[in-house]
């Protein structure tokens, strides 16, 4: 079902004065009371580019399923996210990206625009002066080879012959990030049939009639791939290949047994999107039960909103409920609601039928571990992560009555889950343990977007808080992930935020869990932490991150405009380090308390969250509250 919003939810009205950060936090507790869902979860927008609006008219165009009011309403989005230069970028203020102008002008000219709509000529003429369609991503040209608008022979060969590969040799599926894994098992079959429909219109005037880059020496890692590719796309020439086929069929087998209640494969659209086209090309109808759900789950990832212009409609490219709940959880806590508030309780309830108790991809690591955590998504039972599953035992930790036996085995079962999920090196990735084989970005194919899921310091932070909180400081686990947090800290006192906007992000997630494990605040590492928090605050008191400092962290790092949720990460930070009355705290707190909105919310117009460092980002909209509110919370009781 199509969530439809009629109007903006907020409220820019001016206020006279600004609160006090005591007036603020009762405000802001109101306003995100009123976010809750009657079923007790919390789920704020997941915004992002234009791709996905993009994709989707390509993929029902290509299903023959796309109607007339899908392409007017996502054409009026896709056009009201065109920059004043005629591209598209994929985040607000960031550079303009070319793959993504490229789906825009594509996804435009299939809902009517013509060619010759200024619009479209002065996105082209930008297209042709900074690369054309030869300088485009992977993705790109596979949905332009689907169409026929490019050519499948020059395009990486990704063989289903994959699927064979055991978890001991090297780039068998399980070598990739889970993402990565849903989405290159379904391409394989996608790319084998080499599917090829017709458009109204072609492209020809995106290329530049660029040359194919010479190749690699042959003893460096892009030219063993680009051998190898040339091989393969030969063995995929065969007249006759009987494995072939016993390949495709497992990799069906493989991609319908991980598809999700709700329709999807991983909750995320990319694996969900070349699934769906997958089992198609293999000629499941579109009827069939797999891909009927697929289809219906869909439309629950889009969104139509009434505008000025008319509907429009985009998509989400993931949903966040449980993430979003347990911080919600949290920072009700912390603004001072009582555990036994209804509001808390309802959450309680839902968030414990969260809980998976069925195995998943991530025992291939780790096969004697018995199945527990928590999944980001309202569905997604196959691949809980460990970063949801910290933040959830943090929130539910602090629950009691009237279930306090079934919140405590659902804590248990989560903390042994965590406790088995950490890498050989002390930290935590997001979804699997060890997934770490570097080997795997070689590839030719990935060019876009993170492919393998190694630990990092803003998952393994909330993993050491939850371990720290539950009275296990002193275990080798949480001493070997403090040990992995001292060893990675950047040479200016901050760590690297792998899924939040960045640096800021990092250094807030690391300090409050190294104090709550027994880090003195007086320590150097602390120090040097706060040190470059003060030094990076903005004059107007508040924090900001451009999401470019994945890509050039020496101009970016810990720089840009301040943001609510970014001004939050610091001051948690700070708080936790024992800076209450320092003055860069309390102008962080002024100005959360002056930007805060009439009805308690604040308004965040930047993209904080990342997907992909440096090619995919997020804007988490219950961010701008959640945060503000924790932070708001633990200045005010620090102080009391």
């Amino acid at each position: 079902m199509t969530q439809t919003v009629p109007g903006t939810s907020t409220s820019d009205t001016p206020r006279e004065r600004s609160r006090t950060p005591e007036e603020a936090l009762a405000a802001g507790v109101e306003f995100l009371r009123g976010e809750q869902h009657a079923a007790g979860w919390w789920k704020g927008e997941l915004a992002t580019n234009v791709t996905m609006d993009a994709e989707d008219l390509l993929l029902r165009q290509f299903l023959g399923i796309l109607t007339e009011q899908q392409k007017q309403e996502s054409a009026r989005w896709i056009r009201s996210q065109q920059r004043d230069d005629g591209t598209w970028a994929n985040f607000p203020g960031g550079p303009a990206d070319l793959s993504t102008t490229v789906e825009a002008w594509v996804a435009l000219r299939l809902t009517g625009d013509p060619a010759d709509a200024p619009w479209l000529v002065e996105a082209a003429g930008w297209i042709r002066a900074n690369g054309g369609l030869e300088s485009t991503r992977v993705f790109t040209r596979i949905w332009l080879a689907m169409f026929g608008q490019w050519s499948w022979d020059d395009l990486p060969n990704l063989p289903p012959e994959l699927i064979f590969l055991p978890p001991w040799f090297p780039l068998n599926v399980y070598d990739f990030a889970c993402w990565a894994r849903q989405t290159i098992v379904p391409l394989t079959i996608v790319g084998t049939l080499r599917p090829k429909r017709r458009l109204p219109f072609d492209v020809a005037e995106l290329r530049v009639g660029k040359t194919p880059k010479k190749s690699a020496a042959p003893w460096s890692w892009d030219g063993v791939f680009q051998n190898l590719d040339t091989a393969l796309h030969t063995y995929a020439k065969l007249p006759f290949n009987p494995v072939r086929k016993v390949a495709m069929r497992q990799a069906a087998e493989w991609i319908l047994a991980r598809q999700e209640s709700d329709g999807s494969w991983g909750g995320i659209q990319p694996p969900w999107v070349y699934s769906i086209l997958a089992l198609h090309l293999l000629g499941y109808p579109l009827d069939h039960p797999a891909l009927k759900a697929g289809l219906e789950g869909l439309e629950d990832f889009a969104i139509r909103e009434e505008t000025e212009q008319g509907w429009v409609r985009r998509l989400e490219a993931c949903q966040s409920p449980v993430w979003d709940t347990a911080l919600a959880m949290t920072a009700l806590l912390d603004a001072g609601v009582s555990p036994g508030d209804e509001t808390l309780v309802r959450a309680t309830e839902w968030m414990l039928g969260e809980e998976i108790t069925v195995p998943g991809d991530w025992t291939v690591r780790r096969p004697s571990l018995a199945p527990g955590g928590f999944a980001f998504e309202f569905a997604n039972d196959g691949y809980p992560d460990t970063d949801d599953t910290a933040e959830v035992v943090l929130a539910l930790r602090r629950m009691g009555r009237p279930d306090h036996l079934r919140i405590r085995g659902a804590i248990d079962r989560s903390v042994k889950w965590l406790e088995g999920m950490q890498s050989s090196d002390g930290g935590w990735g997001a979804f699997d343990a060890d997934n770490t084989q570097v080997l795997a970005t070689k590839l030719p194919f990935c060019d876009f977007g993170a492919v393998i899921d190694p630990p990092s310091a803003d998952v393994t932070a909330h993993v050491v808080e939850m371990l720290a909180a539950e009275g296990k400081a002193h275990t080798i686990e949480c001493r070997r992930g403090v040990k992995w947090l001292l060893d990675n800290q950047e040479a200016d006192g901050s760590w690297f935020g792998r899924w939040g906007a960045n640096y800021v992000y990092g250094t807030g997630a690391v300090v409050p869990a190294l104090v709550l494990a027994g880090v003195p605040a007086s320590d150097v590492r602390i120090r040097r932490a706060v040190r470059y928090l003060t030094e990076h605050q903005n004059p107007d008191g508040g924090w900001g991150e451009d999401l470019r400092s994945y890509d050039d962290p020496g101009k970016w790092s810990g720089r840009g405009e301040s943001t609510p949720s970014q001004t939050a990460w610091s001051l948690l930070a700070l708080l936790a380090a024992g800076e209450q009355n320092a003055a860069a705290t309390t102008q962080g707190v002024a100005w959360l308390c002056e930007q805060q909105r009439e009805d308690g919310g604040w308004d965040e117009d930047f993209h904080t969250g990342t997907g992909f460092p440096g090619d995919f980002y997020l804007s988490y909209h219950l961010y701008r509250v959640v945060f503000p509110l924790s932070a708001l919370g633990r200045y005010v009781r620090s102080d009391s």
